[in-house]
């Protein structure tokens, strides 16, 4: 096959493990600084460019799009959806697992367990914002954040208050939800692709630090999740409509429950953990399913 990588930064863990995993495997494999590919959109012959050259006859698209580059990235996956080439992950999964508020109602409609989460912009009211969660602690979110930056654990209702207050001034739309205490500051992320659990593993955050994050000083252990886990996690990914992502819960006393479904989910983590070939299982994936044309929405989302 021939392969076309989308991402920043090539020399990222992931993205070196998916390119030696393509070539060991006997695949062509290019990377492309998303942000330097340009289109012509208004043609009926759509196209993808870079640096004067014409992306064609490639099989499949790997997006591997930063947070911060999401809208422009989209739009370069769209176009070559609407060329025909087949995508890891559709342009119109990774827009709905990249906006909070959209996931988590798409995962609320379908009963997947969630958090208490209550949204808000500017909130008069920060005293019923914090009941319709159970009271403190809570957690509040920035809804533009990522990996854990714009999360805080809040203790108190006076400081609850004062933080909603606060986002409120500056005009930030805002998740905020229930603490799920018992979970004892750890999660886990199950990793799907294709329709199942491939690898899973637990993360505990560093000393004093509520979120697990491991690029904020968090570990890694390979675990064992329950069936009622891995089920979860396989819905969250059908729902969103996605190929391959990683699924992030916290054991509650009620149940899993889902904090975030991550699209383009890093690999140096659960291979670390798990010493699985996890990078060899995406490109199987790929092997098995890329054909043309075969994407659902052709960019048409």
């Amino acid at each position: 096959m021939k392969l076309a990588m989308l991402a920043r930064n090539a020399g990222l863990y992931s993205h070196q493990r998916l390119v030696a995993a393509a070539r060991t495997r006997g695949h062509d494999i290019e990377v492309f600084d998303t942000l330097k590919c340009y289109m012509n959109i208004a043609s009926h012959r759509p196209e993808v460019k870079y640096k004067g050259r014409s992306l064609e006859g490639f099989d499949a698209v790997i997006p591997r799009i930063g947070a911060s580059i999401t809208h422009y990235g989209l739009a370069v996956v769209r176009q070559f959806e609407m060329m025909g080439v087949y995508s890891l992950n559709e342009s119109v999964a990774i827009g709905r697992s990249r906006d909070k508020l959209r996931s988590l109602q798409l995962l609320s409609r379908k009963g997947i367990g969630l958090p208490v989460t209550a949204f808000a912009h500017v909130t008069s009211q920060p005293d019923d914002l914090i009941d319709m969660v159970g009271g403190t602690p809570l957690v509040i979110k920035l809804l533009e954040g990522t990996q854990g930056i714009g999360v805080m654990l809040v203790e108190t209702r006076s400081s609850a208050k004062s933080v909603i207050e606060a986002f409120g001034g500056v005009e930030a739309n805002i998740l905020v939800q229930e603490f799920i205490k018992e979970a004892g500051g750890t999660d886990i992320r199950a990793f799907v692709i294709g329709g199942k659990v491939v690898a899973a593993m637990q993360r505990t955050g560093g000393p004093g630090e509520f979120r697990s994050n491991l690029h904020r000083g968090g570990k890694a252990v390979a675990v064992k999740i329950t069936p009622e886990e891995r089920s979860t996690a396989v819905r969250a990914a059908k729902i969103l409509g996605l190929n391959v992502c990683g699924v992030d819960m916290l054991r509650s006393n009620h149940g899993p429950v889902v904090m975030e479904v991550n699209s383009t989910p890093g690999l140096e983590g659960i291979e670390h953990a798990t010493g699985m070939d996890i990078a060899g299982m995406v490109i199987e994936f790929l092997e098995k399913n890329a054909e043309p044309h075969k994407t659902k929405t052709r960019g048409e989302g």
